[in-house]
């Protein structure tokens, strides 16, 4: 590893980048499932930290796969850009309300929204994934 380049960091093996991958992913669900306690106990805005919290250390979880550059400039791609917008929109939406409206109901409304954003966003990169999900969302709704 080159200690002179400032990006030495990302000079991963492959398996080092799946285990980067699968613990800041694992961490970041964690984190936002571990979240649904403040709700239950009424902390609104201590809910929306960590959810939004847990919900970015997953999408960062990608970058152990592409790097940090590419993750950028993916997420803006034609793809992915209203799936990007919306959760990163939803990010923002969801503190802002946990914090000046502190509406239990519309903070978890909101923190679906993401979840969903991300969600979609994450399927595009798997090949075909979005395609599954229509394809099974689809037979549920035909019955």
């Amino acid at each position: 590893m080159d200690d002179t380049n400032p990006l030495s960091c990302f000079t991963l093996n492959r398996t080092q980048r799946l285990y980067g991958f699968g613990i800041c992913f694992i961490v970041g669900f964690f984190i936002s499932i571990l979240s649904t306690m403040a709700l239950a106990t009424g902390m609104i805005s201590v809910f929306a930290v960590f959810f939004t919290f847990g919900n970015i250390i997953s999408l960062l979880s990608t970058t152990f796969l592409i790097g940090p550059g590419k993750q950028i400039k993916t997420m803006f791609a034609p793809v992915r850009m209203v799936a990007s917008i919306v959760f990163l929109a939803m990010l923002v939406v969801t503190l802002i309300v946990a914090f000046t409206l502190q509406n239990a109901i519309l903070c978890l409304i909101l923190c679906i929204v993401q979840f969903l954003a991300l969600f979609w966003y994450s399927a595009s990169y798997i090949p075909y994934g979005r395609a599954a999900i229509k394809k099974v969302v689809g037979g549920c709704i035909d019955v």
